[in-house]
């Protein structure tokens, strides 16, 4: 097609909604006007006619108070908001095919949960065809009919949902199932398995089945001939000359996982670090002439409101919540990078109340942090090796002549050979990067590792790898470790106690086991309710919550979280701040529901049988 006739096509049969709303809206504009200017190119409507139209889309996209929205900008939006502002564009036209590129990669769970129920429902009400892009397997096993799998540029595999999960075909296929942990899966009971390699350029394919290098399975033919798609039936093609084999189990069985007694860790009743009341707030300036003059009220939000935890020694605390909920203040309070305003916190009996700049060097050497981007983490201006040798020097007054032999191990603790040692961070992949910010961290030789959401960027493979290597390091060094992540399966498989979080308050903590099956609070149920499983044999219940999180500036009493429960009791909820209920075992729920209703909860989660029924599976 001429070019002009392409773009009115694309413009009113093909949308398109992206990964990363912020690109795509445009920051200058309100978003009534970016809204409007779709339906003036595309159906030339009066103005006054195209706004209605885009209130009613807005609507339809479930956007609060939509007539206001399109007033604001994207700024003035949260991220979920401004989806579903990106989505109602896309839809405007009411298109044919819907192009969606990881729309909710960088989503909460929960907002997450909110735009697939979105897209479910647009399919059904306006007929639209959806093309799905996404490395989340749990994503694409709630949202597809049926999947393509593509590797190095070309489709391997293609085949109904249910076929691609409980029957790959494809060793890509088994191998990316394999680097998502399973339902209900541990440490203990499941290893996750990263495909070696990495995928080839695309100006340096190899010859025969561009996988063969990367494949346990692939012999000479492989090597040399490459295969074509072929069909096999139902709806099921596959690239592969060695399909017609029965496939390999998708997930290692517990001897697998645990193949050596030294791999176990050895548990000890210890507890390393101690927080009690801790609060960490932050100014949030003044609002008024008379709070100029300092004769007001200060302001403040309350990222960390009073939260008490203990982790033991070689264990793993994971920390779960929504975006907002101060996870990540947690960490950075706890590491000294933000001021504690109130309570104690004690490391093996050293006070950790002072900030960062006041520790000595061998209080930092204790504890490390491993970040969420690498990118923002190591310098571009040194190499990898300059920047392992800086904390050895600072930290461990190792003498300069032994260090090159130091970076060459620590590189080789995270599974690189001392090549990288001269690379700069632009010349690694977004994987390597993260080993290279953890073997900086393991320089020190710290006894607890902090990770803020360490793995959230990554691919599933690169993710297993990552996963692997924490566990690894754990093992080897008894290091105790602070796991925040959004990924609720990543925690559960990771972790050996839970703490969930929301709007600075804990809500739940015990073990990783009792964390996952009733009793838990309504808002652990509604995470779970949420979490996308990568298993479409489980049958999830469906609790959705109000999209608004309260301001941490102007919390609400009581309980928190009462504005948003689908439990909430009445009064006393909005009233009163929740007891601790002692559920058994270190297991805490901070609830007014009396524990013995929280015990008769149906499982969020549940397993669906060869004959259709339904039994309790702890996610």
């Amino acid at each position: 097609m001429p070019s002009r006739q392409l773009r009115r096509l694309c413009g009113s049969q093909i949308s398109m909604v992206y990964q990363d709303p912020m690109q795509a809206l445009n920051p200058a504009l309100r978003i009534g006007n970016q809204l409007m200017e779709v339906l003036l190119n595309h159906r030339e409507l009066e103005k006054s006619e195209a706004r209605e139209e885009c209130v009613s889309v807005l609507r339809s996209v479930h956007m609060p108070d939509p007539a206001q929205v399109m007033n604001r900008f994207p700024h003035q939006l949260s991220g979920g908001q401004q989806q579903r502002a990106l989505i109602a564009m896309a839809l405007l036209n009411r298109p044919a095919l819907l192009i969606a590129d990881e729309p909710t990669t960088a989503l909460d769970v929960t907002v997450e949960a909110a735009i697939l129920d979105l897209f479910d429902e647009l399919r059904h009400n306006y007929d639209t065809a959806i093309l799905f892009i996404s490395h989340d397997m749990g994503v694409i096993a709630r949202v597809a009919d049926s999947v393509g799998v593509m590797y190095a540029g070309e489709m391997v595999e293609l085949a109904p949902v249910n076929d691609i999960f409980l029957n790959p075909l494809h060793p890509y296929t088994r191998s990316l199932i394999r680097c998502v942990p399973r339902v209900g899966a541990s440490k203990e009971t499941c290893s996750l398995d990263p495909i070696r390699g990495r995928v080839p350029s695309p100006d340096a394919l190899p010859g025969g089945c561009f996988f063969a290098p990367r494949c346990d399975s692939a012999d000479e033919r492989c090597l040399q001939d490459h295969p074509s798609l072929q069909s096999r039936g139902s709806g099921t093609s596959v690239r592969c000359h060695r399909a017609q084999e029965s496939s390999a189990s998708v997930c290692r069985s517990d001897s697998d996982a645990i193949a050596h007694p030294s791999q176990e860790m050895q548990r000890t009743e210890k507890i390393i670090l101690e927080v009690r009341d801790i609060r960490t707030y932050y100014d949030a300036g003044t609002q008024s002439v008379a709070g100029i003059l300092g004769l007001g009220e200060r302001h403040y939000v309350r990222a960390v409101d009073g939260i008490s935890l203990s982790v033991k020694e070689g264990q793993t605390l994971g920390v779960v919540g929504e975006s907002g909920c101060g996870k990540s203040t947690l960490a950075r309070t706890i590491v000294g990078l933000e001021a504690l305003t109130g309570g104690k916190m004690r490391y093996d009996d050293t006070d950790l109340s002072e900030p960062v700049t006041k520790r000595g060097s061998g209080l930092l050497s204790k504890i490390q942090m491993v970040f969420q981007n690498p990118d923002a983490t190591l310098n571009p201006s040194f190499t990898v090796g300059f920047q392992l040798r800086r904390p050895l020097a600072r930290l461990t007054g190792s003498k300069s002549e032994d260090r090159g032999e130091q970076v060459k191990n620590l590189l080789h603790a995270v599974r690189l050979d001392e090549s990288y040692a001269t690379r700069y961070p632009r010349q690694l992949s977004g994987g390597e990067k993260q080993r290279v910010a953890i073997a900086r961290a393991l320089a020190a030789q710290p006894r607890m590792l902090v990770c803020d959401e360490p793995v959230s960027s990554l691919d599933v493979s690169v993710q297993a790898a990552v996963l692997n290597l924490l566990l690894d390091v754990q093992r080897e060094t008894r290091c105790t470790m602070l796991f925040i992540a959004h990924d609720l399966s990543v925690v559960r498989f990771f972790s050996d106690e839970v703490a969930v979080m929301y709007l600075g308050k804990l809500c739940e903590v015990g073990p990783a086991d009792a964390i996952y099956s009733p009793p838990y609070h309504p808002y652990t149920e509604a995470l779970l309710s949420a979490v996308p499983l990568p298993d479409p044999s489980v049958e999830q219940k469906r609790i959705r919550m109000p999209d608004e999180v309260p301001s941490a500036l102007h919390p609400p009493k009581g309980c928190r979280f009462h504005t948003r429960c689908p439990r909430m009791l009445g009064d006393i909820c909005e009233a009163k701040e929740p007891p601790g209920l002692m559920a058994g075992d270190g297991h805490i729920v901070y609830c007014h529901i009396p524990l013995e209703d929280l015990r008769g909860i149906e499982p969020v989660v549940n397993q669906i049988d060869d004959r259709g029924g339904l039994s309790a599976c702890n996610l």
